[in-house]
């Protein structure tokens, strides 16, 4: 018999394998580096994508999805807002008021719910007439100057 009629494919495959392992191990890095490179590519998509949500950018919108691809700034939320307002894709951001400005508005507050709670003025005279006994005018004058003193 001779040596071809034993012939199987698989054996040359493990053979050539066997005679030249570098050329085995490049294949197999060139492949670990081909899906490497591929899921970088992902995590920078998904990166870019995550910046225009936080810079409140819909990436899904018709309008918006040609700004994402064509932005080539900075990928800061700050950047990607300031761009967004100059081409009129977003409204420009309302100032919020400080502190102090806060404080002010919440006194102002304060003191139109107490003019609106409040309770009309007494008319102590109309009270003084009323009255049918000296006791009662007495507790009707410790109730005025009482009155008074707050």
């Amino acid at each position: 018999m001779s040596e071809f009629d034993n012939y199987d494919s698989e054996d040359q495959i493990e053979e050539s394998e066997t005679r030249n392992p570098v050329r085995a191990r490049m294949k197999q890095l060139e492949k670990e580096t081909a899906e490497l490179r591929k899921q970088v590519a992902e995590a920078e998509a998904a990166k870019r994508e995550l910046a225009f949500v936080k810079a409140g950018i819909d990436p899904l919108q018709p309008m918006t999805k040609y700004f994402v691809k064509a932005y080539d700034g900075d990928l800061n939320p700050e950047a990607i807002r300031q761009a967004a307002v100059e081409a009129q894709l977003i409204s420009p951001p309302q100032n919020q008021p400080s502190a102090d400005e806060m404080q002010a508005w919440q006194r102002t507050n304060k003191v139109a719910a107490g003019s609106q709670t409040s309770q009309p003025p007494v008319d102590w005279a109309r009270r003084l007439n009323e009255a049918t006994s000296p006791r009662e005018v007495e507790q009707i004058l410790s109730e005025a100057r009482a009155a008074q003193q707050q």
